[in-house]
């Protein structure tokens, strides 16, 4: 009822065949956009393994999309997360999913780099962590100012990430591909 409501308030005809099943469609995009929100993402970090790992361990380019919560149209980009174990890992897989878990949910850029970082220092306690996140805006390049190309970076450091400047260095290097 509410996108008919929009189609009428735009001047467009709900009823005209191209957009007669346009508001279901987007009931059903939106319970898949937003399908973070009925999930709790540190889920994903509850299985992990011994190993006895103690050094940086990255996930870099880790793609998502999600939705601006200030105009609901998409911000997409990657995402670097990378932690140092006290011993114990966790699978790749699960931080990809923990990332996903946070952007599919009315978002802020800022707020989702913190939220995967808080997430990790809380369910695995690491030395610390480091969360990168480079997006592109389409609530700043198709509107308002119009900025195609411009790219918002974020990132959030917790423990030894924050406080060893060499720790964050080598983070940094590694999120940009440089040598380790």
């Amino acid at each position: 009822a509410a996108v008919r409501e929009i189609l009428l308030a735009i001047g467009e005809d709900p009823d005209r065949e191209g957009l007669r099943r346009t508001p279901h469609r987007i009931a059903e995009a939106y319970a898949e956009l937003f399908a973070g929100l009925r999930e709790d993402p540190k889920q994903h970090l509850r299985a992990t393994f011994d190993e006895g790992h103690k050094e940086m361990v990255v996930l870099r380019d880790i793609p998502f999309a999600s939705l601006c919560e200030h105009h609901l149209l998409p911000f997409t980009g990657i995402a670097h997360v990378g932690y140092i174990p006290r011993g114990r890992i966790v699978g790749l897989s699960k931080l990809a999913r923990l990332v996903e878990g946070y952007a599919r949910r009315p978002q802020v850029q800022e707020r989702l780099t913190s939220e995967v970082a808080d997430a990790l220092m809380e369910a695995l306690q690491p030395d610390g962590c480091g969360v990168v996140i480079e997006a592109v805006h389409t609530c700043m390049t198709i509107r308002g100012i119009e900025k195609p190309g411009a790219t918002m970076v974020t990132s959030a450091m917790r423990g030894g990430f924050r406080g060893r400047p060499a720790t964050r260095a080598e983070f940094m290097s590694i999120v940009r591909g440089g040598p380790q």
